[in-house]
C-alpha cells in the first residue's frame, strides 16, 4: 500500500471543504422553502401554545393571555392525555408491524412469482395505496356495517350466528383492530413496493451462494436479505411510524370521532377534540407539539442506531 503524499493531503481537504460549500449553495433555496413551509407553521404552533387561546380570543373578543408552560402542566397533568397517548402508542406499534409483516412477505412473494401474478399484485395493492382515507374508511364501514354489513352475512352464512347485528365499534378493542386493519391495508403498499425494489437490486450470485451451502429459505432471508434490506428497513419503519402515529381520519371515520365515549382517541384526534370541539386552541396547539418533539425523538433515535451499526444514511 502507497502512502499518500503529504502535500496532497491539504489539497484534498480543501477540494472536500470546496464541494461542500457547493453543494450548500445548490441546497440553499430547497432550504429556505422548507424553512417558510414548515419552520413558520411549528413556530405558530409552539407561539399559540403559549398563550390561553380560545375562540374568544380568535374573534378578537378577549385579549390573549401568556401561560408560559400552563398549557402543558394542564396537559401533563390531565389523566386523559397519558390514556391516549398509551393508546396512541400500542395503536401505532400494531399497525407498524402489521404493516411491516404484511408488505414484507409480498415483497419476497413478488420476488417468487412470475410476471402475470406479479402484476396483478402489483396492480391490487396499488390500488389500495391510491385509494384515499376517507374513501376506504368508508367502504370499510360499510363492510362491516351491523345491520347491512357483506361481513356480518357470510359470517352468518358460515354458522357464526352471534355474528348477527354485531357492531364491530362497540368494544374498545375490537374497534382498534377494525381501524388497525385497514390502515395496514392501505399502508402496505408502499412497503411491499419499497422492499421488493430491494430485493431484486440483491445480486443473485450471493443468493445462489446461500442456497449452495445448504441453506433454507426462511435462513436466507434471515441471515443474507435482512442484513441488506436494513437500509431500507429503516427507512420504511420510520416513515410507517410517522404516518400511523399522527393518525386521524380512519379513527374519526371509522369509530365516529374518538369510539363511545372516547375510548378510541388517539392523539391527533384528542387535539382536534381541543382545538376545535372545545375552541381551546392553546391546549390543541401544545398536543401538537408534543406529538412533534415525539416523532421528532423517534426519528433521531433510529437514525442514531443506523449510523452506529455502520450502514450509510
Amino acid at each position: 500500500m502507497v502512502a499518500e503524499p503529504v502535500h496532497d493531503v491539504p489539497a484534498r481537504q480543501g477540494k472536500r471543504r470546496g464541494d461542500g460549500w457547493a453543494a450548500a449553495r445548490y441546497l440553499a433555496p430547497t432550504l429556505l422553502i422548507l424553512v417558510g413551509l414548515l419552520g413558520y407553521p411549528l413556530y405558530q404552533l409552539v407561539l399559540i401554545s403559549l398563550f390561553d387561546y380560545g375562540q374568544e380570543q380568535a374573534s378578537g373578543g378577549a385579549p390573549l393571555e401568556f401561560l408560559g408552560l400552563g398549557n402543558y402542566q394542564k396537559l401533563f397533568g390531565d389523566a386523559q392525555f397519558w390514556t391516549v397517548l398509551t393508546q396512541t402508542v400500542g395503536f401505532a406499534a400494531v399497525c407498524v408491524l402489521g404493516t411491516l409483516a404484511v408488505g414484507g412477505a409480498l415483497a419476497v412473494l413478488a420476488s417468487r412469482v412470475r410476471a402475470v401474478p406479479r402484476m396483478i399484485l402489483f396492480l391490487a395493492a396499488l390500488g389500495a395505496w391510491a385509494t384515499p382515507a376517507v374513501a376506504g374508511s368508508t367502504v370499510w364501514m360499510f363492510l362491516f356495517d351491523t345491520d347491512f354489513g357483506l361481513v356480518n352475512e357470510v359470517l352468518v352464512g358460515l354458522g357464526f350466528d352471534g355474528m348477527a347485528n354485531y357492531s364491530w365499534t362497540y368494544d374498545k378493542f375490537v374497534a382498534f383492530g377494525l381501524v388497525a386493519a385497514q390502515v395496514i391495508w392501505c399502508s402496505f403498499p408502499f412497503v411491499m413496493v419499497t422492499l421488493y425494489a430491494g430485493i431484486i437490486a440483491i445480486p443473485k450470485e450471493i443468493l445462489e451462494a446461500a442456497s449452495l451451502d445448504g441453506a433454507s429459505t426462511a435462513r436466507t432471508v434471515r441471515t443474507v436479505m435482512l442484513p441488506l434490506l436494513r437500509p431500507l428497513l429503516v427507512i420504511v419503519t420510520i416513515q410507517s411510524i410517522i404516518w400511523d402515529f399522527k393518525l386521524f381520519t380512519q379513527i374519526y371515520v371509522m369509530t365516529g370521532g374518538g369510539g363511545v365515549a372516547g375510548n378510541n382517541l388517539v392523539l391527533n384526534v384528542y387535539a382536534y377534540q381541543k382545538a376545535f370541539a372545545a375552541s381551546e386552541y392553546g391546549m390543541g396547539s401544545a398536543i401538537g407539539v408534543v406529538m412533534t418533539v415525539l416523532l421528532l425523538a423517534v426519528t433521531l433515535v433510529y437514525l442514531r442506531a443506523l449510523r452506529r451499526s455502520g450502514e450509510p444514511l
